[in-house]
């Protein structure tokens, strides 16, 4: 097992003072949104952080919301923002029964340096009902490593090909994985590998309020690849979509 779920805690309170008006997590959750749509039943959020997306998600017809957040911190803070039933635990060893959900969705999880892939995507075929749905969010690219990575101590980035394979093995099917956030990877890329680096040698986390303008025009971009559709073969972030297998007859 790998060290204990967490991240700094400063990160914790950054990220939840951020993420409901940041372009970043607007696009994110806008993004899991459009798979959910059809969604009906129980759905998890499984690494709920401090209740973004499911404060985005709170309010839809038809299904009923829970999260799973390790940090006793951001589970709190989560509770609070988002109304949800959220349960303290580790996606290793998800605190559910089997089939217990319609859909399951984790972002930027599977990357944290506690949790086991393998493990965590076992789980969550297990707790999913039979033709569940599956919705993971995983940053792309190892070599694209931020300092906001270390703050919330992920250790991996991948790719779709990868991430395909992962979930081929874990046993689900109707797997479908894509690159998004693909207009500003040039960006990302400045940001991440030059900008970040202050004069004193250090690096500052990326995650943080942008000035408006920047900010809604950073958020256009990621609408207007969303609107058209766009199936580019490189990216920041990979969305992946997955089922399990529905029981036999």
């Amino acid at each position: 097992m790998c060290h204990t779920l967490r991240m700094e805690s400063p990160e914790y309170a950054l990220m939840d003072e951020v993420e409901e008006r940041m372009w970043w997590y607007r696009a994110l959750h806008a993004r899991i949104g459009d798979t959910l749509a059809s969604a009906r039943g129980r759905v998890l959020d499984a690494g709920c952080g401090t209740g973004g997306l499911l404060t985005r998600l709170r309010g839809r017809p038809g299904i009923e919301l829970f999260g799973l957040e390790y940090a006793n911190e951001a589970a709190r803070r989560a509770a609070v923002k988002s109304g949800a039933i959220i349960v303290r635990g580790s996606i290793n060893a998800l605190p559910f029964s089997d089939g217990s959900f319609a859909a399951v969705v984790s972002a930027d999880v599977l990357c944290h340096g506690a949790v086991d892939p393998a493990t965590a995507l076992a789980e969550l075929h297990r707790v999913l009902a039979p033709g569940g749905l599956l919705v993971l969010n995983m940053p792309s690219y190892q070599w694209l490593m931020s300092v906001h990575d270390h703050q919330v101590h992920n250790v991996r980035r991948t790719t779709a090909g990868r991430l395909h394979r992962d979930l081929d093995a874990a046993g689900f099917e109707q797997v479908q994985t894509r690159y998004w956030n693909t207009l500003l990877l040039p960006l990302m890329i400045l940001q991440r590998k030059v900008l970040a680096r202050r004069n004193d040698g250090e690096t500052m986390s990326d995650v943080a309020a942008f000035p408006p303008i920047i900010d809604a025009t950073f958020h256009a971009l990621t609408e207007l690849e969303r609107y058209l559709d766009l199936k580019l073969p490189a990216g920041g972030s990979i969305l992946a979509t997955a089922r399990k297998p529905a029981a036999q007859s």
